[in-house]
């Protein structure tokens, strides 16, 4: 954040400590002293009756909040020194604009690490797509903005308190619902932010598991569509495999099916993977192809419960 561009009428950097362990009040207090622009921390423990998790540090912050919009990352993401710029720019040149959604690059080395990132890219070129046709389904919370007059339009996360995951999401179709055309994806390197990839198996099945969570509480029937129809897409390959071992269907049609679905995914990640400046990922669909069907399957009917462990916290959704 140090190194931001310089934007027209400022920037105002607010931190929301949602009961961390790491000095996060220490570490942010220093830093303000060297930051060009003011720095507000707010810590829920401190907030009457505030809750915990995202939802609650994200109302937090939107609540003390001065500026007519609001750009939201993470605090394990790394954002380039353009990101506040690119957004400013957007805003100035579309006044229709309400919410903006930005790309998401996953980083670290490895298999593991790479076929991460190779999905969220899916997710992020998926993402883009819908909000271009107008039908916006899906966004990623490490990079966002929105008008804060907007948040409290819509009640903000009211109606799904009760689910830990989705704070950009829900948001997204509560204002495409009440602001109809109005949503955008900022398709520009300089508002492209990284974070790392989960280091082990484990850690992934819960953030994913996380992801899921959220699916069955969709009040709009265009992201649930999207993901039954990605969850049976990815099953084709794995079910025309029992099917072929009992001689149900012919190898060449199982192997026809998956080379139809192979192409049309590397035709559609592609441009995707281009612009995040990852285009050897390419190389790693077959094998993501092979695994996304019984994970996908997994994951989603573990998101079910509602209940799962994030970074030491037991959460779940009634």
């Amino acid at each position: 954040m140090q190194q931001q561009n310089p934007v027209s009428g400022g920037i105002e950097l607010i931190i929301v400590d949602d009961h961390s362990t790491d000095n996060t009040a220490r570490i942010v207090t220093e830093a303000a002293q060297e930051l060009p622009f003011p720095v507000r921390l707010v810590q829920l423990a401190q907030v009457p009756g505030a809750p915990t998790g995202k939802k609650a540090a994200v109302q937090a912050a939107v609540q003390v909040a001065r500026a007519p919009w609001v750009l939201l990352t993470d605090a394990d993401c790394r954002v380039p020194a353009g990101w506040v710029q690119a957004y400013a720019e957007l805003v100035a040149t579309d006044a229709a604009a309400r919410f903006i959604s930005g790309p998401v690059l996953l980083t670290g080395t490895g298999w593991l690490a790479t076929l991460q990132g190779l999905e969220l890219a899916g997710l992020v070129g998926v993402g883009a797509a819908s909000i271009g046709r107008n039908r916006p389904t899906m966004c990623n919370g490490a990079n966002l903005a929105y008008r804060r007059a907007d948040f409290f339009a819509v009640n903000g996360y009211q109606g799904n308190e009760a689910v830990p995951s989705g704070d950009d999401e829900f948001l997204l179709h509560k204002l495409h619902a009440a602001f109809p055309g109005s949503i955008r994806f900022l398709a520009q390197q300089a508002a492209l932010v990284r974070t790392a990839a989960q280091p082990t198996v484990r850690r992934l099945l819960r953030q994913r598991v996380r992801w899921a969570s959220k699916w069955r509480h969709y009040q709009t029937s265009a992201p649930q569509q999207l993901a039954v129809l990605v969850l049976l897409s990815n099953l084709t390959f794995p079910v025309g495999l029992g099917l072929w071992g009992f001689g149900v269907v012919s190898g060449v049609g199982v192997l026809s099916a998956w080379a139809i679905k192979l192409l049309a995914d590397v035709v559609f990640l592609r441009p995707v993977l281009r612009f995040l400046g990852r285009p050897e990922w390419l190389w790693w669909v077959p094998v993501l192809q092979l695994a996304y069907g019984p994970y996908a399957l997994a994951t989603g009917l573990l998101g079910l419960r509602g209940s799962y462990e994030w970074k030491d916290r037991r959460l779940g959704a009634k």
